[in-house]
């Protein structure tokens, strides 16, 4: 990503042909490189800095000039981790696999274009990462054992004919539920050449004797490793011959080449270096530094990198108890509390002459001595590794950065300390932070990028990186908008041109197809709940009364989520800020409601846009690129979708699927009324997502139209499992305009709800939804709609019971009170 952030291809190419000729030095032939994965889920991601970003073609270009300087030294390459460790969710424990839950045809669109790209310019190798994948039509426990994906999506789809490298079988998830031995013939089954163990001797023994015990027993051909042994000869004798791989030149050639390549490290290094934001003028430090002012560095406890000197310095002792400040030398004028980072305030305190006062913090948080500290200097640098996972970091960050926005002058003047922010691994810490007005990125920590910030915060040198990706579009200064007047929908005035709106942006959609807004109307957005507080806002001509724009606003207040639940612009007058005026004015409404918590991008009431939506190809970019803008982050979004299930009249259940219900431990029932609401409202508190409640309560107060699938636990009785079934005539069906698009009459399913407690969830899910499928079809209905459905799993299940997905979104979070770009009034 550092290379990246310089913005030179030639220097990601030089620097890729510097490192090539470096280890093949030393003997080796093979790189596991380039990384080509697509950042497009920030969030818990162990990528880190490795991919170049979140823009496919970004990533594309930077991984290609990797792998050509790579080429050019002479060593076989491998594009990893295929189809893609950048969006993955991590939906358990260590022994869970980390799952891809995009479907084929959004990875295709995004995430495999650098692989594709790579394929074509020559790419030696392809490793095929360890994690699950879980989408419509496609179930694989681990990517580098399925035949689906090495065979059929990398050989077939994507032509690549190279050698196929599977990822680490030791790793636990993979090693607990298959075994290395297992695992070891899976993955030569499914098309890999080569099986990679990274450290234990014993598991290595483990694959070789279950490699073994594979051709013994015929599971694995001698015609299939006959393939594969073929594939490893041709790759072998491109990059190297007996006598290379024997005689390589070692420290002799290494020596001739440090005099060019250290040059070229801090070029790179001083070209990486970024300066996100500097609204205040702090930098140089000398702009707000007297000589006799002390600066404090603050730094969190992290391991050392491997190429770091602090590695080495095992013997030193860190004290990761106290953010006591340590004395390094009884002549030096710095302090000590973090053995990482300790050269960073070497490098500091060399270029003043006033003390440089350096300590760590801890996930205790902001501590007495860390105030008494900021108190006193005249500065302060914060240091953020990766805060998006470590999260104590970006409290304690947003905590100091509270105390110094409240310092006063010993006159009682209010005067802000000045707060340096540097992240020194993931941009993404604090990039959309609008609190924090001086954001530096290094992208890692060794000491040559810690020279490199020393002297862009000294201004030796200006910062000439920029952040990589879509995410540096959204810290570029945004163009002159025009500021439309926003006024409050009113039903009466504009209920007319809101279904000419509406009418005109369903029929304006891709042809082939079929907009979320498709069946609504007006009245779709309008709940009339007393529980949930809604305020909707239109752009329109005064004179014509024609409407331009319509964005729909709705608090729940059980939860305290203020949700932007529509927002659309007439298609002929977009890209004139209208969406832009609209959305302030709805955050600003929002950020006014008492109690508010929380801000979500789509809503399950009414049931039309549950996010951002995903289903029309090259627009879902263009989409969450607009709300990033906006101060929305994009990259921690969730999947959801609604879905369809048609052809009632002669659908039945799946085989077996009935008596699969009977292992679910369950008795089911199905009831009707307010009578039964104190135990399912109860039951439902297990789950505390926005909209959920008032869906129940809907369908608790319409009998007539609307009924509650129980499952019970037979020993006590206590719920363990509900869903909502209405049918069209019901108040619900109002909010859920795909009800009256399909052409037949419908009825829909609604809000599973499954305890904590349940062990076996999906049996229990699909035995809700089964039943509820029964009933509708009983009624005379032609199909049923799921309204909301989490976009990360059960789809396999749901898919065999006849359901389809109807439309895809990605719905949006984030904590009010870390909101930071508040419009202006």
């Amino acid at each position: 990503m550092g290379l990246a952030a310089t913005g030179s291809r030639e220097l990601a190419y030089e620097v890729a042909k510097a490192t090539a000729q470096e280890i093949s030095a030393c003997g080796i032939n093979l790189i596991l490189g380039p990384c080509l994965d697509v950042l497009t889920n920030a969030r818990n991601q162990p990528l880190g800095v490795r991919t170049s970003g979140d823009d496919p073609q970004e990533v594309s270009s930077y991984g290609i000039a990797s792998m050509n300087g790579y080429k050019e030294a002479g060593l076989a390459t491998m594009g990893k981790h295929f189809p893609s460790y950048g969006s993955l969710e991590f939906l358990g424990s260590a022994l869970d696999v980390p799952t891809i839950t995009e479907s084929l045809e959004q990875l295709s669109l995004n995430a495999l274009v650098p692989f594709r790209n790579a394929i074509k310019e020559g790419l030696d190798a392809m490793m095929v990462g360890g994690c699950a994948m879980s989408s419509v039509g496609l179930n694989v426990m681990h990517a580098c054992l399925s035949e689906q994906v090495v065979n059929d999506l990398l050989r077939n789809d994507l032509q690549f004919e190279g050698v196929v490298i599977s990822d680490c079988l030791e790793m636990e998830a993979l090693s607990h539920n298959i075994g290395v031995g297992g695992g070891t013939v899976m993955a030569v089954n499914a098309g890999c050449d080569i099986v990679l163990l990274c450290r234990s001797y014993v598991h290595q023994q483990e694959a070789l004797e279950g490699f073994k015990l594979g051709i013994d027993n015929f599971n694995i051909s001698l015609d299939r490793v006959e393939v594969s042994l073929k594939r490893i000869l041709a790759l072998k004798a491109k990059c190297t011959t007996w006598e290379k791989a024997l005689n390589p030149p070692g420290i002799e050639l290494l020596s001739k080449l440090q005099p060019s390549h250290t040059p070229l490290s801090t070029r790179a290094y001083n070209a990486s270096i970024t300066v996100v934001k500097d609204k205040n003028r702090l930098l140089p430090l000398s702009n707000i530094l007297e000589p006799d002012d002390e600066l404090l560095l603050l730094t969190p406890l992290v391991k050392p990198l491997a190429a770091s000197a602090a590695a080495r310095a095992l013997s030193d002792q860190v004290t990761s108890d106290s953010p006591e400040p340590h004395i390094w030398e009884r002549s030096s004028s710095v302090m000590s509390g973090e053995r990482v980072f300790r050269e960073l305030g070497r490098s500091l305190a060399r270029q003043r002459n006033g003390r440089v006062l350096h300590t760590s913090y801890t996930a205790n948080g902001v501590r007495p001595q860390h105030e008494n500290l900021i108190n006193r200097a005249g500065a302060v640098i914060v240091v953020t590794a990766d805060a998006n996972r470590n999260l104590y970091q970006h409290g304690f960050t947003r905590h100091v950065s509270m105390i110094c926005n409240m310092q006063y002058t010993s006159g009682g003047e209010k005067r802000e300390k000045p707060l340096i922010v540097i992240a020194v691994s993931s941009p993404y810490d604090f990039a959309m932070e609008q609190s924090i007005g001086t954001y530096v990125c290094t992208y890692d920590f060794t000491e040559t990028a810690l020279v490199s910030l020393v002297k862009v915060l000294y201004g030796e040198f200006s910062a000439a990186g920029s952040l990589p990706g879509t995410i540096s579009q959204s810290q570029k200064l945004s163009q002159s908008r025009q500021h439309w007047l926003v006024e409050n929908f009113n039903e009466e005035r504009d209920a007319a041109g809101l279904d000419v709106l509406i009418k005109s942006s369903a029929e304006g959609i891709t042809p082939g197809m079929q907009s979320e807004l498709s069946g609504a109307t007006s009245s779709s957005f309008t709940l009339r709940d007393p529980d949930i507080l809604e305020q909707h806002f239109v752009v329109r001509n005064s004179s014509t009364h024609a409407l331009y724009g319509f964005c729909a606003t709705y608090f729940f207040k059980a939860t305290g989520t203020g949700v932007i639940g529509a927002i659309f612009v007439d298609a002929g007058r977009r890209k004139l800020s209208i969406g832009h005026s609209l959305h302030n004015r709805a955050i600003r409404t929002l950020l006014q409601r008492e109690g508010i918590k929380r801000f979500q991008l789509g809503s399950r009431l009414p049931s039309i846009y549950l996010g951002i939506p995903t289903s029309h190809g090259g627009e879902r970019r263009r989409q969450r690129s607009w709300f990033a803008n906006l101060g929305w982050n994009t990259a921690l979004s969730r999947s959801v979708c609604s879905m369809i299930a048609r052809n009632l009249a002669t659908w039945s259940p799946p085989p077996g699927m009935a008596k699969s219900l009977q292992s679910a431990g369950a008795d089911f029932d199905l009831v009707y009324g307010a009578g039964y609401a104190d135990a399912v409202l109860d039951h439902i508190k297990t789950n505390n997502r926005q909209g959920l409640a008032e869906v129940y309560k809907m369908a608790l107060n319409d009998p007539s139209a609307c009924g509650i699938i129980r499952a019970k636990r037979p020993e006590d009785g206590a719920l363990v499992g509900t869903v909502v079934l209405y049918n069209i005539q019901s108040q619900l069906a109002d909010f859920v305009p795909a009800m009256k698009d399909v052409g037949e009459l419908t009825g829909g399913i609604s809000s599973p709800v499954i305890s904590p407690s349940v062990g076996e969830y999906s049996t229990l899910l699909q035995g809700l939804i089964l039943l509820g499928m029964r009933q509708i079809k009983q009624q005379g209905c032609g199909a049923c709609i799921l309204d909301y459905m989490d976009g990360d799993g059960n789809f396999d299940g749901l898919s065999a019971m006849g359901f389809s997905v109807l439309h895809n979104f990605e719905e949006v979070s984030c904590d009010a009170a870390t909101w930071t770009m508040v419009p202006p009034t």
